[in-house]
């Protein structure tokens, strides 16, 4: 009998039950070099077996069929269905046995819907492929971030949102945790949650590291530019937990024109800030930042408008826009009406007149829906705090961090410091 036969009789008679599985797992990994030697024969395999019963054995066939290169988009249009259907149909309990091959298919399926210039079609798929692989909502995948690059290439923003809100706690690969942050940092900019993408990027900008990366120099250029636009400030002060080699390198690598916009910004002068981005606009266009530096000559429009919430109480859209250089008072009824539909600001406008009154904030902290809020917001907190005291003392109990700690230690006598011995709190 040809071994390839030979193999898809044992594929389909031991995908039963779980000791039949463990057996047909060590015959497989004997079999890869063969899979892959006899690779260009496998097309005809994937109707002989079915993906959700014999999910090992499609997986290990699946592996050394993508092996070889697909250069052209009919190989790549036959390769994508397959793909696309095992990933569908497979069991969770038998992929997760070789979960590096499961890995590897899904990114070839990245792949392939890119070559075909199509990466809407691996939205779904790739989201499907993820939830199996994750052990917990708390596992970030390797393939969280080609997801997230999928959603950003398809425009499919809301969709790649749906896994921004899972608290990460368990990283398989550093540079997984970098690019699954600046993704879902570029998405969260896309819907404009510029919060959030904050607070992804500053993940990158402060994650640790031993060498400076690609990915942690575009995070800090887009960091700045979202700092801008949501606090109208940014400093260049790294906090202390950030890598030394971050603080030190980062701003050189920037200075250049992002550092350089943000002391502009702090001016307040429009004229003075569109000017420079009108000047930089091949450099910010070469990193593909164009569009967020308009965004931030946007928000010093908003800025402006906001300051004058707090000196008046009545002003005229004329005197609106006068004040923070808009073209005229149709603009500035524009950018106040925007404003007050994303609650930034609270007012009220009188279309005979066109006055502007401002408002104070209507929110009175005591409605249901507030309290419930704040009641989930200190539950997260809580279980938030038992997730690091627990990791804390797992670290504490660590053979190779406490080796660690100690040769550090070595390096230094202690004695050439004055320690107090009691601190007054």
């Amino acid at each position: 009998m040809d071994p390839l036969e030979a193999l898809v009789a044992q594929i389909q008679g031991l995908s039963s039950s779980s000791a039949d599985i463990a057996r047909l797992h060590t015959i497989l990994k004997q079999s890869d070099d063969s899979l892959r030697s006899n690779s260009s024969r496998l097309s005809p395999i994937f109707s002989l077996i079915d993906p959700s019963i014999h999910s090992l054995g499609f997986l290990y066939v699946l592996d050394a069929f993508t092996s070889t290169s697909v250069s052209n988009q009919q190989q790549a249009e036959e390769l994508v269905p397959i793909i696309t259907r095992f990933i569908s149909g497979c069991s969770v309990e038998q992929i997760r046995l070789a979960p590096e091959k499961f890995i590897y298919v899904c990114k070839r399926l990245k792949d392939q819907v890119m070559l075909l210039e199509a990466p809407i079609r691996g939205v779904a798929p790739m989201f499907t492929a993820l939830r199996k692989l994750q052990v917990s909502t708390e596992h970030l995948t390797p393939l969280h971030a080609d997801f997230l690059l999928l959603c950003l290439l398809a425009k499919s923003y809301k969709t790649g949102l749906s896994i921004l809100d899972d608290d990460v706690f368990e990283v398989d690969h550093p540079r997984d945790l970098y690019l699954y942050c600046y993704y879902g940092g570029m998405i969260c900019i896309g819907q404009k949650r510029f919060q959030k993408a904050l607070d992804l990027l500053h993940n990158v900008v402060t994650a640790p590291m031993t060498m400076m990366n690609a990915i942690v120099i575009e995070a800090y250029k887009k960091y700045v530019l979202v700092s801008l636009i949501r606090h109208g400030l940014f400093s260049t002060s790294l906090p202390k937990y950030c890598s030394p080699l971050a603080q030190r390198n980062l701003k050189p690598f920037c200075q250049n024109p992002y550092i350089e916009m943000a002391h502009t910004y702090s001016t307040g002068k429009v004229a003075d800030l569109e000017a420079f981005v009108n000047a930089n606009a091949d450099k910010f266009e070469s990193d593909n930042n164009l569009g967020l530096a308009k965004q931030v000559v946007s928000s010093m429009y908003k800025r402006n408008i906001q300051r004058l919430t707090q000196t008046y109480l009545t002003l005229s859209l004329e005197d609106i826009a006068n004040t923070v250089h808009l073209n005229s008072a149709k603009e500035a009824e524009m950018h106040v009406l925007q404003m007050i539909q994303d609650g930034e600001i609270y007012a009220t406008i009188n279309q005979k007149d066109g006055m502007v009154r401002f408002l104070e904030d209507p929110e009175q902290y005591k409605t249901c829906e507030m309290i419930e809020h704040i009641d989930s917001s200190i539950h997260r907190i809580m279980a938030l705090s038992k997730k690091l005291t627990a990791t804390d003392e797992q670290i504490a109990c660590d053979h190779l961090y406490l080796s660690k700690v100690g040769r550090e230690r070595q390096r230094y006598d202690f004695d050439d410091y004055d320690v107090p011995q009691k601190f007054n709190i």
